[in-house]
Protein backbone atom coordinates (compact mmCIF):
# COMPACT_ATOMS: atom_id res chain seq x y z
CA UNK A 1 0.00 0.00 0.00
CA UNK A 2 1.51 3.34 -0.99
CA UNK A 3 1.78 6.33 1.35
CA UNK A 4 -1.19 8.26 -0.02
CA UNK A 5 -3.54 5.26 0.06
CA UNK A 6 -2.52 4.22 3.57
CA UNK A 7 -2.73 7.62 5.20
CA UNK A 8 -6.29 8.11 3.92
CA UNK A 9 -7.36 5.06 5.98
CA UNK A 10 -5.74 6.19 9.26
CA UNK A 11 -8.19 7.87 11.70
CA UNK A 12 -5.42 10.19 12.89
CA UNK A 13 -5.51 11.94 9.50
CA UNK A 14 -9.14 11.33 8.55
CA UNK A 15 -10.30 14.97 8.59
CA UNK A 16 -7.60 16.37 6.32
CA UNK A 17 -7.89 17.42 2.69
CA UNK A 18 -5.97 15.64 -0.06
CA UNK A 19 -3.61 18.60 -0.30
CA UNK A 20 -2.86 18.48 3.42
CA UNK A 21 -2.29 14.73 3.25
CA UNK A 22 0.19 15.27 0.43
CA UNK A 23 2.12 17.69 2.62
CA UNK A 24 2.40 15.04 5.35
CA UNK A 25 3.28 12.08 3.12
CA UNK A 26 5.94 14.22 1.47
CA UNK A 27 7.77 14.31 4.80
CA UNK A 28 7.45 10.58 5.52
CA UNK A 29 10.25 8.09 4.98
CA UNK A 30 9.62 4.35 4.51
CA UNK A 31 11.55 1.78 6.52
CA UNK A 32 11.47 -2.02 6.70
CA UNK A 33 12.15 -4.35 9.63
CA UNK A 34 12.61 -8.12 9.59
CA UNK A 35 10.63 -10.40 11.89
CA UNK A 36 11.82 -10.20 15.53
CA UNK A 37 13.89 -7.10 14.78
CA UNK A 38 14.06 -4.58 17.60
CA UNK A 39 12.62 -1.29 16.32
CA UNK A 40 12.78 0.79 19.49
CA UNK A 41 14.59 0.22 22.78
CA UNK A 42 13.15 1.33 26.12
CA UNK A 43 14.81 4.46 27.55
CA UNK A 44 16.56 5.32 24.27
CA UNK A 45 16.26 8.85 22.88
CA UNK A 46 13.13 9.45 20.82
CA UNK A 47 13.34 11.39 17.59
CA UNK A 48 10.99 9.47 15.28
CA UNK A 49 7.25 8.85 14.88
CA UNK A 50 6.22 5.54 13.29
CA UNK A 51 3.09 4.61 11.28
CA UNK A 52 2.71 0.92 10.42
CA UNK A 53 2.04 0.29 6.74
CA UNK A 54 2.46 -3.51 6.82
CA UNK A 55 2.83 -6.22 9.43
CA UNK A 56 2.46 -6.19 13.22
CA UNK A 57 4.64 -5.15 16.14
CA UNK A 58 4.53 -5.75 19.88
CA UNK A 59 5.04 -3.11 22.54
CA UNK A 60 6.88 -4.61 25.51
CA UNK A 61 8.57 -3.85 28.79
CA UNK A 62 10.69 -6.02 31.05
CA UNK A 63 9.41 -6.82 34.54
CA UNK A 64 11.64 -6.61 37.61
CA UNK A 65 12.23 -10.37 37.44
CA UNK A 66 13.27 -10.23 33.77
CA UNK A 67 10.01 -11.40 32.15
CA UNK A 68 8.72 -9.79 29.00
CA UNK A 69 5.35 -8.06 29.49
CA UNK A 70 3.46 -7.24 26.30
CA UNK A 71 1.53 -4.00 26.61
CA UNK A 72 -0.04 -4.00 23.15
CA UNK A 73 0.10 -5.46 19.66
CA UNK A 74 -0.26 -2.97 16.82
CA UNK A 75 -0.99 -3.54 13.14
CA UNK A 76 -1.48 -1.73 9.86
CA UNK A 77 -2.64 1.86 10.34
CA UNK A 78 -1.54 2.01 13.98
CA UNK A 79 1.22 4.32 15.17
CA UNK A 80 3.82 4.42 17.93
CA UNK A 81 6.73 6.51 19.15
CA UNK A 82 4.70 9.66 19.79
CA UNK A 83 5.19 9.89 23.57
CA UNK A 84 8.92 10.58 23.49
CA UNK A 85 8.38 13.22 20.82
CA UNK A 86 5.79 15.01 22.93
CA UNK A 87 7.58 15.06 26.30
CA UNK A 88 11.23 14.82 25.23
CA UNK A 89 11.85 11.85 27.54
CA UNK A 90 13.29 8.46 26.58
CA UNK A 91 11.25 5.72 24.96
CA UNK A 92 8.69 4.26 27.37
CA UNK A 93 8.85 0.70 25.98
CA UNK A 94 10.49 -1.66 23.51
CA UNK A 95 8.95 -2.22 20.08
CA UNK A 96 9.66 -5.49 18.24
CA UNK A 97 8.47 -6.68 14.82
CA UNK A 98 6.24 -9.76 15.18
CA UNK A 99 6.58 -10.36 11.45
CA UNK A 100 8.28 -8.61 8.56
CA UNK A 101 7.04 -5.04 8.95
CA UNK A 102 7.06 -1.80 6.99
CA UNK A 103 6.59 1.63 8.55
CA UNK A 104 6.40 5.27 7.55
CA UNK A 105 8.40 7.61 9.76
CA UNK A 106 8.40 11.29 10.64
CA UNK A 107 11.24 13.10 12.36
CA UNK A 108 10.41 14.93 15.59
CA UNK A 109 10.63 18.40 14.06
CA UNK A 110 8.27 17.44 11.22
CA UNK A 111 5.88 15.69 13.62
CA UNK A 112 5.62 18.71 15.94
CA UNK A 113 5.27 21.08 12.98
CA UNK A 114 2.39 18.98 11.60
CA UNK A 115 0.59 19.07 14.97
CA UNK A 116 0.83 22.87 14.97
CA UNK A 117 -0.31 23.23 11.36
CA UNK A 118 -3.16 20.73 11.59
CA UNK A 119 -4.86 20.93 15.04
CA UNK A 120 -7.38 18.23 14.07
CA UNK A 121 -4.52 15.71 14.13
CA UNK A 122 -3.71 16.74 17.70
CA UNK A 123 -7.35 16.16 18.70
CA UNK A 124 -7.38 12.67 17.15
CA UNK A 125 -4.04 11.96 18.81
CA UNK A 126 -5.48 12.86 22.22
CA UNK A 127 -8.46 10.56 21.60
CA UNK A 128 -6.18 7.67 20.69
CA UNK A 129 -3.93 8.23 23.71
CA UNK A 130 -7.02 8.29 25.95
CA UNK A 131 -8.17 4.97 24.48
CA UNK A 132 -4.75 3.46 25.13
CA UNK A 133 -4.78 4.67 28.73
CA UNK A 134 -8.19 3.08 29.26
CA UNK A 135 -6.94 -0.21 27.80
CA UNK A 136 -3.90 -0.05 30.07
CA UNK A 137 -6.12 0.53 33.10
CA UNK A 138 -8.25 -2.47 32.12
CA UNK A 139 -5.15 -4.60 31.65
CA UNK A 140 -3.79 -3.62 35.08
CA UNK A 141 -7.14 -4.41 36.68
CA UNK A 142 -7.39 -7.79 34.97
CA UNK A 143 -3.84 -8.75 35.98
CA UNK A 144 -4.49 -7.86 39.61
CA UNK A 145 -8.04 -9.11 40.09
CA UNK A 146 -8.79 -11.89 37.58
CA UNK A 147 -7.89 -15.54 37.32
CA UNK A 148 -5.77 -16.86 34.45
CA UNK A 149 -8.78 -17.98 32.39
CA UNK A 150 -10.40 -14.56 32.50
CA UNK A 151 -7.11 -12.74 31.85
CA UNK A 152 -6.51 -14.81 28.72
CA UNK A 153 -10.11 -14.30 27.58
CA UNK A 154 -9.71 -10.54 28.08
CA UNK A 155 -6.57 -10.58 25.94
CA UNK A 156 -8.51 -12.39 23.18
CA UNK A 157 -11.32 -9.83 23.47
CA UNK A 158 -8.86 -6.96 23.14
CA UNK A 159 -7.17 -8.56 20.13
CA UNK A 160 -10.57 -9.21 18.55
CA UNK A 161 -11.52 -5.55 18.97
CA UNK A 162 -8.20 -4.28 17.61
CA UNK A 163 -7.33 -6.84 14.92
CA UNK A 164 -10.37 -9.00 14.27
CA UNK A 165 -12.94 -9.09 11.50
CA UNK A 166 -16.55 -9.77 12.51
CA UNK A 167 -19.13 -11.58 10.40
CA UNK A 168 -22.49 -12.76 11.71
CA UNK A 169 -21.28 -12.54 15.29
CA UNK A 170 -18.07 -14.49 14.75
CA UNK A 171 -14.78 -12.62 15.04
CA UNK A 172 -11.76 -13.93 13.16
CA UNK A 173 -8.25 -12.92 14.19
CA UNK A 174 -6.28 -13.91 11.11
CA UNK A 175 -2.82 -13.86 12.66
CA UNK A 176 -3.20 -14.61 16.34
CA UNK A 177 0.02 -13.96 18.29
CA UNK A 178 2.05 -16.93 19.52
CA UNK A 179 0.89 -18.54 22.76
CA UNK A 180 3.97 -17.19 24.57
CA UNK A 181 3.03 -13.68 23.47
CA UNK A 182 -0.53 -14.22 24.70
CA UNK A 183 0.93 -15.44 28.00
CA UNK A 184 3.10 -12.33 28.26
CA UNK A 185 0.06 -10.14 27.69
CA UNK A 186 -2.01 -12.01 30.29
CA UNK A 187 0.73 -12.35 32.93
CA UNK A 188 0.70 -16.14 32.86
CA UNK A 189 2.57 -19.08 31.27
CA UNK A 190 2.44 -20.56 27.77
CA UNK A 191 1.27 -23.85 29.27
CA UNK A 192 -1.66 -22.09 30.92
CA UNK A 193 -2.62 -20.44 27.62
CA UNK A 194 -2.58 -23.85 25.91
CA UNK A 195 -4.79 -25.31 28.65
CA UNK A 196 -7.25 -22.40 28.51
CA UNK A 197 -7.40 -22.60 24.70
CA UNK A 198 -8.34 -26.28 24.98
CA UNK A 199 -11.02 -25.49 27.56
CA UNK A 200 -12.46 -22.67 25.40
CA UNK A 201 -12.50 -25.01 22.39
CA UNK A 202 -14.26 -27.72 24.40
CA UNK A 203 -16.93 -25.14 25.34
CA UNK A 204 -17.27 -24.11 21.65
CA UNK A 205 -16.15 -20.56 22.41
CA UNK A 206 -13.21 -20.59 19.98
CA UNK A 207 -11.94 -22.46 16.94
CA UNK A 208 -8.30 -22.49 15.83
CA UNK A 209 -7.34 -22.91 12.19
CA UNK A 210 -3.60 -22.59 11.53
CA UNK A 211 -2.57 -19.05 12.45
CA UNK A 212 -6.18 -17.90 12.73
CA UNK A 213 -8.43 -17.96 15.79
CA UNK A 214 -12.20 -17.50 15.69
CA UNK A 215 -14.39 -16.45 18.59
CA UNK A 216 -17.67 -18.13 17.69
CA UNK A 217 -20.21 -15.80 19.31
CA UNK A 218 -18.28 -12.70 20.21
CA UNK A 219 -21.11 -10.79 21.98
CA UNK A 220 -21.76 -13.73 24.32
CA UNK A 221 -18.03 -14.38 24.82
CA UNK A 222 -17.44 -10.71 25.63
CA UNK A 223 -20.31 -10.53 28.13
CA UNK A 224 -19.19 -13.71 29.87
CA UNK A 225 -15.62 -12.58 30.50
CA UNK A 226 -15.95 -8.83 31.08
Amino acid sequence: MNKDTLIQTVPLFSDLSDISLKVITGKMVARSYDKEKMILVEESAGETFFLISKGTVKITRMSDDGREVILAILGEGDFFGEMALLDGEGRSANVIALEDAEVLTLQRSDFLDILERFPKIAIHLLKELTTRIRHSDQQIESLSLSGAEQRIALVLIRLAEEMGQIKEGTVTIEHIPYQQDIANMAGTSRETVSRVYKMLEDKNHIVRDGKALKIIDFPIFSRQFT
